[in-house]
Parts: C-alpha cells; sequence; structure tokens
C-alpha cells in the first residue's frame, strides 16, 4: 500500500510567534513565505500542522 502524502503551504509569518511555533514550521520544512512542502500524512505531522493552523495551510491531500 502506497503512502498517503500530504502538501502543505506556508501563509503566516514566524515573526514575533513563540520559540515553539517557529521551530515546528522548521521541523515541517518551512522557512520562507509561500514555501510548499510535500510529507507523508502520519499522526506526528499532523499534531504539527495542528498546532501552528494559522501559519500553515493544507493545500492536498492524496
Amino acid at each position: 500500500m502506497a503512502d498517503k502524502l500530504i502538501t502543505i503551504k506556508q501563509i503566516g509569518s514566524p515573526i514575533r510567534r513563540e520559540k515553539s511555533q517557529r521551530a515546528t514550521l522548521i521541523g515541517l520544512g518551512l522557512n520562507k513565505m509561500h514555501k510548499t512542502r510535500t510529507l507523508k500524512d502520519t499522526p506526528q505531522v499532523r499534531g504539527m500542522i495542528n498546532k501552528i493552523p494559522h501559519l500553515v495551510s493544507v493545500i492536498s491531500e492524496e
């Protein structure tokens, strides 16, 4: 069975955010505005997205 993928895009700036929120963005591989990443859809990645929903958006789920 193929792994499910999720594509996320950074929509918010980490300026004036808590260090943990900045670290979460870096953990997702995002560091610049409007950058996108395709990652495996795991509970860990979903948890990171749910922690910073104001900074990222889910583009597609495959």
